[in-house]
């Protein structure tokens, strides 16, 4: 049986990138770094680890503030080279305290009422 994870293109560094979308709302919350011991821990406990490319070392979201990231579905893309971990969030995903890392920071003006999330088709 293969190992999902072989399905994964990590970078030069040991690393992919991990967008973090919202169940509920479908908000994209936040970007941050996996590597393969981190990829690892997030599928057998069912909630986000990361790799701080600052500390050098691995994160459990909301392991100290309590703001956990409960894995619904992680998702690889065409290329392996991107993830998508779809989550229940438990408080906000932020360090600044806002809900979503994208809150209220434009480089163009907001096109109307579009939503903000990564689609979701059926089948």
């Amino acid at each position: 049986m293969q190992d999902p994870i072989d399905n994964v293109k990590f970078d030069s560094r040991g690393l992919v990138p991990c967008v973090v979308q919202d169940w509920n709302t479908g908000e994209v919350l936040m970007l941050a770094y996996m590597n393969e011991e981190s990829l690892r821990r997030t599928l057998e406990t069912g909630f986000t680890w990361f790799f701080s490319r600052s500390r050098n070392e691995l994160w459990n979201k909301g392991g100290t503030s309590g703001h956990v990231q409960k894995v619904r579905e992680l998702r690889f893309d065409c290329d392996g080279d991107t993830l998508l971990a779809i989550v229940e969030q438990t408080g906000v995903a932020c360090h600044t305290g806002d809900f979503t890392c994208f809150d209220g920071r434009w480089l163009s003006s907001p096109a109307g009422e579009h939503p903000v999330f990564l689609a979701r088709r059926e089948g």
